[in-house]
């Protein structure tokens, strides 16, 4: 009974220390807030900017004049800040590796929409860009309020409100299907 009782109480303590080393993937640690560790947070924004990047390419291609327009302007940013995240890297500001690739959730999401054509892209493409813009604007705040990086945690907090700006016009496309 002792055993047990010190390891749960080793467990509660060990807890926030735990749920901070999460990957952001689960999303323990948005569902609690905890900010994301910068190699998590660096891992994402790329994830997330290589993915924003891909489908917008997709939505110039396939989507209709508003989504064409907001896919321009989705490439336009996202291009800008993987360039600016890949500096703070390279630079060593960050200590960090960059991802290469889309991770296999990112790839499904992409494959679905190249298949899709017409009313089936447009309703997936605006789904999956509010969907993004929500995940992007929770990662960045809690980084900017809590990220052990000072320079990342300030450029985190200088971006958010351009990808506040991208959920709404996300939710505005979602808004006129």
């Amino acid at each position: 009974m002792r055993r047990t009782l010190i390891a749960l109480g080793c467990l509660m303590l060990a807890g926030p220390a735990l749920a901070q080393s999460v990957g952001e993937k689960t999303g323990v640690n948005s569902a609690l807030g905890i900010a994301p560790s910068t190699e998590d947070f660096v891992k994402q924004v790329a994830i997330s900017d290589m993915f924003e990047l891909q489908s917008n390419q997709l939505g110039e291609q396939k989507g209709n004049a508003q989504e064409k327009t907001f896919a321009a302007q989705m490439v336009k940013d996202h291009t800008k800040t993987s360039s600016e995240l890949k500096s703070m890297v390279e630079s060593g500001k960050v200590k960090a590796t960059l991802p290469t690739a889309l991770d296999s959730a990112h790839l499904s999401k992409l494959d679905k929409l190249k298949a899709a054509n017409g009313k089936e892209f447009s309703d997936d493409f605006s789904d999956m860009q509010v969907s993004a813009h929500k995940d992007a604007v929770s990662l960045f705040e809690r980084y900017a309020k809590g990220g052990d990086n000072p320079a990342l945690k300030d450029w985190a907090g200088k971006t958010l409100p351009a990808l506040q700006h991208h959920l709404d016009m996300a939710q505005n496309l979602d808004k006129a299907k």
